[in-house]
């Protein structure tokens, strides 16, 4: 009987809703790893979850049996429950709509890894918006501005 084999990698990058600054330090690991085990629960792979204070980046091993789109509202939906049920924020905690997702070769999870192990040194030099137009150009992403995140310069 033939299998299904396959290699997806995906880094997920989605922001906090008004791109405010709520993923505090105290608390911000705690999120990630919950985030993990969101990953985990749906037979996903996670490689890393990273960001700062106002968006993440989810690096993840993705079986073809799972939607792209699924899992992201699946880590979002129940990440935002998580931090509002902990209460790390005074008022509710919610993601902006809409998220990045970008494949990646087996040969570049090792870089991919490293970029987002390194968020908080590498945002000392670049904005979001300037590392997130930069991936949609990579990319080759056609996109619309006014579709784009919510900006705060």
């Amino acid at each position: 009987m033939a299998g299904t084999f396959s290699q997806i990698y995906i880094q997920y990058v989605f922001a906090v809703k008004g791109r405010e600054n709520l993923l505090q330090k105290p608390w911000r690991d705690e999120v990630f790893k919950y985030i993990a085990g969101i990953i985990k629960g749906k037979n996903q792979k996670p490689i890393i979850v990273n960001g700062v204070a106002d968006h993440v980046h989810v690096f993840v091993g993705l079986k073809p049996v799972m939607s792209i789109s699924d899992l992201v509202r699946d880590i979002k939906n129940n990440s935002s429950n998580f931090i509002n049920e902990q209460k790390f924020i005074k008022g509710k905690f919610s993601w902006q709509e809409g998220y990045g997702a970008f494949s990646y070769a087996h040969s570049q999870i090792e870089n991919v890894y490293q970029y987002i192990a390194n968020q908080e040194e590498h945002h000392r030099k670049k904005t979001f918006k300037e590392e997130y137009l930069d991936f949609l150009q990579k990319f080759e992403i056609e996109y619309n501005e006014k579709y784009l995140f919510d900006w705060m310069d």
